[in-house]
């Protein structure tokens, strides 16, 4: 029976069992890349089970990722496919206005994203957290773990070198709620094959899923980004430039291809003016630590949000620039 002629999936937190070949809830983990988009759409084109894909949002993807997200929205709408956008939520603001992204955290506690530490706890938080989350609170999901089983996530690592590391890394780890498969490894898919397929498939191929913050993103990478990631970018830096000791920047340290700073890649290359970069950083971090004294004294149902203050801030160099 071809994919568009199915029936649709069990709604997301509907009582009833889904009718399938694996008799328990599959669960596809969307990252909005390529990996992740060509497995779901090969395994709904053999007709194996999906009951629900997730996205998770860092609130800090590249524009051309956003731009990609309703289009194979769209897809998985005319293939009867469960989904939803599934988001950290922080429940517990202190003195600091509320902040709801990767980027708004950062700024609030004067810091980078972990990976630029070595660490890899902002994925734990802003994309397995909230995924895992969703599935607690659902209804079919906890169907099965009462009886014993577990529910089946789908994760896109492909068998190019780079996958097979972050595969490497996660083999043989065991949830007692989750039984973890890698589809395109099973399939032998490297990074071609996953582009053929969704071309195949008549989509547009997504560009590389990732945070623009992120100590992974690649020089050439930076160079597209538009001009108020740039910005933001310096802003994030010297941000947390008091506190950091062991790193330069969110690239972490300097290579003899690029310098630790990803400030000092956008001061070299001329991606943004130069009396625009040291306007920022002279007098941005200070306006935001003042933003954040106010906000500290107003009740936090009434509190300004970090996003207010970083739409003026985007609003002030924005008139700089010109």
């Amino acid at each position: 029976m071809p994919p568009q002629s199915r029936p649709p999936f069990a709604a997301a937190n509907d009582d009833s069992c889904p009718d399938d070949r694996l008799g328990v809830p599959v669960v596809a983990a969307w990252g909005m890349g390529v990996d992740s988009t060509a497995m779901i759409i090969e395994w709904v084109a053999r007709g194996l089970p999906l009951s629900v894909v997730l996205t998770a949002d860092t609130g800090t993807e590249r524009e051309e990722t956003y731009a990609y997200m309703p289009i194979f929205q769209r897809w998985m709408d005319r293939h009867h496919i469960d989904h939803h956008v599934v988001r950290y939520v922080p429940q517990r603001f202190k003195h600091w206005p509320p902040y709801f992204s990767l980027l708004e955290n950062c700024l609030t506690n004067a810091t980078l994203p972990s990976i630029s530490f070595g660490r890899h706890s902002c994925s734990q938080k802003w994309k397995i957290q909230p995924q895992d989350q969703w599935v607690a609170a659902w209804r079919l999901a906890q169907k099965t773990w009462a009886s014993g089983g577990k529910v089946v996530k789908l994760i896109g690592y492909d068998s190019s070198p780079a996958d097979s590391r972050r595969y490497a890394h996660r083999e043989g780890h065991v949830s007692d709620l989750y039984d973890y498969r890698y589809p395109l490894r099973e399939w032998d898919w490297d990074r071609d094959a996953c582009i053929a397929r969704i071309r195949a498939e008549g989509l547009p191929v997504p560009i590389k899923s990732a945070c623009w913050l992120c100590l992974a993103q690649k020089m050439s990478e930076l160079m597209t980004l538009p001009p108020w990631c740039l910005r933001l970018i310096v802003l994030v830096e010297a941000r947390a430039a008091p506190r950091l000791v062991t790193v330069e920047g969110l690239w972490r340290r300097a290579t003899r291809e690029r310098p630790g700073s990803m400030t000092q890649f956008i001061r070299q290359h001329g991606l943004l003016a130069a009396h625009e970069i040291d306007a920022i950083i002279a007098g941005a971090p200070v306006d935001l630590i003042d933003f954040q004294c106010v906000a500290a004294q107003i009740p936090v149902s009434e509190r300004p949000t970090m996003r207010e203050w970083i739409e003026r801030f985007n609003e002030g160099v924005e008139r700089l620039a010109a």
